[in-house]
């Protein structure tokens, strides 16, 4: 894999950190401190119980993200070990899977023969390809799992801010409102800039994303003033 290919990997990675944490964030702490302003008039509440979602929900989802990016590193050296012993044991079943793969690319005579005798004539990178072609897995290397973790529980703490931050300057009622035209916007323009740097409709990528959010947050305003009546 070219160094290029790899740094488009690891941008869309990063890329997916920053929007799971941050509408991670943005949503939860959203939900809930609708839910408490409908609950309770008193600013006091509702701020502390924004700050401590805010603060709970970045070092969860920091804490998830390491979990997560470890059991990935473990699976990838899971199936390295396995993928070794295969190649020593069962060398000619291993060498038919590499010829399978480049006759499905449109390889075939001569050249396919030459493609697979250059592949198996260096085991480590005969190894290094069945992972890459056949089992689809790229290495997750230790600074990419802690900087992963940090990115994800970064990108919840400013998401979370996004919906709190009127309550430290307006009325409740105005607060409510502005919080969610905001956070609607912002989830809104994540969804669209999702999908111009992926895939997918940006329109309905961002609907989508404001649907998800708005149906979250309004649940747990409902849920508020159930509790407030």
């Amino acid at each position: 894999m070219h160094k290029n290919e790899l740094s488009s990997i690891g941008k869309k990675s990063a890329l997916a950190d920053i929007i799971l944490g941050g509408q991670d964030g943005l949503v939860n702490v959203l939900g809930v401190i609708l839910g408490v302003a409908a609950a309770t008039s008193s600013y006091k509440i509702i701020i502390a119980a924004g700050m401590a979602a805010t603060f709970a929900e970045s070092i969860s989802m920091a804490a998830v993200a390491l979990t997560s990016k470890m059991a990935e590193r473990d699976h990838y050296f899971s199936e390295l070990a396995r993928e070794k012993r295969e190649i020593k044991e069962m060398p000619l079943e291993e060498e038919r899977e590499v010829r399978e793969i480049f006759e499905a690319k449109g390889f075939k005579g001569e050249l396919l023969d030459n493609i697979v005798k250059h592949i198996i004539s260096d085991e480590e990178e005969w190894i290094k390809f069945m992972m890459r072609e056949e089992l689809e897995l790229t290495e997750v290397k230790n600074q990419d799992i802690y900087i992963g973790s940090f990115v994800v529980g970064g990108a919840a703490l400013v998401g979370s801010f996004v919906p709190l931050t009127p309550f430290f300057f307006l009325p409740i009622r105005s607060a409510v409102i502005l919080s969610l035209i905001i956070s609607a916007v912002v989830l809104m323009l994540v969804g669209i800039y999702k999908a111009k740097t992926t895939i997918g409709s940006p329109f309905k990528t961002g609907i989508q994303m404001v649907v998800i959010g708005m149906t979250a947050a309004l649940a747990g305003y409902y849920i508020g003033h159930l509790f407030g009546q």
